[in-house]
């Protein structure tokens, strides 16, 4: 199963009040796929190990500008803030969370993006 990490969002992973990740790659992603949700998969330490969180299916794939959560006439008539809070972060505005992402991802509001809405399936084992 495919990895997908979760380090700047690992609380709401785990609180299961993310429902929708948007990233720069994944645009080969398609619905009904499930992957593990994990806080970190790269850029480990030694003797550091993969945290698993939980399992997630992938309910629908699409690419569209970053800024459409922001905009005015956005694509595909979604509020911002509903956005931003299905992105884990309730209580910011959409032109807030693109922002945000766009400081983190290093990239300009304008960059088209994967959204990728998810459904939780399974929590992690945590034996």
């Amino acid at each position: 199963m495919r990895q997908m990490s979760f380090s700047l969002t690992t609380e709401q992973i785990l609180a299961r009040t993310k429902t929708v990740t948007r990233r720069l790659g994944w645009a080969d992603l398609k619905p009904s796929t499930l992957l593990q949700a994990v806080e970190k998969s790269q850029g480990l330490k030694k003797g550091e190990r993969v945290r698993k969180l939980c399992v997630i299916r992938v309910v629908s794939v699409r690419r569209e500008p970053l800024s459409a959560i922001s905009c005015s006439a956005m694509l595909y008539r979604k509020n911002g803030t509903i956005e931003a809070s299905r992105e884990g972060f309730p209580g910011i505005t959409g032109a807030e969370f693109v922002e945000r992402f766009c400081r983190g991802m290093r990239c300009e509001p304008y960059r088209e993006v994967t959204r990728i809405e998810f459904e939780h399936v399974q929590e992690a084992c945590l034996a």
